[in-house]
Formats: structure tokens, C-alpha cells, sequence
């Protein structure tokens, strides 16, 4: 499968679980935007996050990194990700847990070792930013974080203030002109 046809089945996904509306909304930093990309609705639809996973999963085969998912959000997609390429994965929590282990990451993670975060939507970065602090202070080393979508609202500039690359599956460019198109 192409690149095209791989971006044109995920915004088709996403479109059939009605994940993308538009209207007024209220973003979690602060902002408003046009238009949502509403990763519950795909998240929560197994077509929708199938397809994300595998595609993933190819733009990870290269790599034997462990994978890691920002809670919430992006814990469907590293669980169903690291399932299809057979790997185990950790899940980096926004603050660490007040009862319990009180483990701000989850799961087991070697010193040294390499993790590539996976996200949800990107806007400003700000999360995957943290998450990837919280994993590098943890003893892994992270240089790649993996989106659903990037809203091209200073993530990828933020994150590589930071030596992070960013990587997206669709951008909002991309998913704004197919609506266009329609």
C-alpha cells in the first residue's frame, strides 16, 4: 500500500467513526479551533484503531524499540500497536500515581533502553514532551514520538527544541483538504 492510499484509508477511518467535527472547540491548552479531531470516537472504533495500529506498525518494523503511550489518550493505540508487532510496551502516566506503586511509568522499562512514544493529537507538544522527560529521567532513550494526527500547532518545532523527532500518520493539512475535496 502507498503512502497515499494508507493516509487516504486512515482519514476515511476516521471520517466513518465521526472523529473529525467541526464547529467551535475548546482545545486542552487553551485554544479554539475550527474543527476536532475527537480521539475517543476513533480510539473506540476497531476499524478506526486497527488501522492506526498497523500503520504504526510499519512505521515502526525497522525499529526494535519498546513503545510507550501517554495516558490516557494514547493507550488503545500503544496497547494495540505493541500486540501486533509482538512487543511489550510502558505507559507514561502525567504525574506519578499517590497510591499503589507510585510509578509514574508503567510497566517494565531497562535503563538504556530505546522507546518510541506513541500519541494521540499533537497541538502544542507540550505532553509528549513530558512523557518523553518522564521516560529519559526513567533511563530510556527517546529521540521519536509517533501522532495520529499533528494540528501543525508547534509540536514539531517544540519537540525538536527538545531532539525529538516528530513523526505523523496525518496532519491537519492533510485531513482539512480532503474535506475540501469533498
Amino acid at each position: 500500500m502507498t503512502d497515499e492510499d494508507r493516509r487516504r484509508e486512515l482519514i476515511a477511518a476516521l471520517t466513518a467513526a465521526d472523529a473529525v467535527r467541526f464547529g467551535e472547540f475548546e482545545l486542552s491548552h487553551g485554544g479554539t479551533s475550527d474543527y476536532y479531531v475527537d480521539k475517543y470516537l476513533f480510539e473506540t472504533d476497531p476499524d478506526a484503531l486497527t488501522l492506526v495500529a498497523e500503520a504504526f506498525a510499519d512505521r515502526l518494523a525497522e525499529t526494535d524499540a519498546k513503545l510507550a503511550g501517554v495516558a490516557l489518550g494514547a493507550v488503545p493505540l500503544v496497547a494495540v500497536t505493541a500486540a501486533e508487532l509482538g512487543r511489550p510496551y510502558v505507559i507514561a502516566r502525567k504525574q506519578a500515581k499517590e497510591y499503589g506503586t507510585g510509578n509514574r511509568i508503567e510497566g517494565r522499562l531497562d535503563e538504556g533502553e530505546e522507546v518510541v512514544v506513541i500519541e494521540d493529537i499533537a497541538t502544542t507538544g507540550q505532553s509528549a514532551v513530558d512523557a518523553v522527560e518522564a521516560l529519559r529521567e526513567a533511563g530510556a532513550t527517546v529521540d521519536r514520538v509517533l501522532v495520529v494526527v499533528d494540528r501543525e500547532e508547534g509540536a514539531e518545532e517544540l519537540l525538536a527544541d527538545h531532539d525529538i523527532e516528530l513523526e505523523s500518520l496525518l496532519t491537519a493539512t492533510e485531513l482539512l483538504a480532503e474535506r475540501e475535496e469533498e
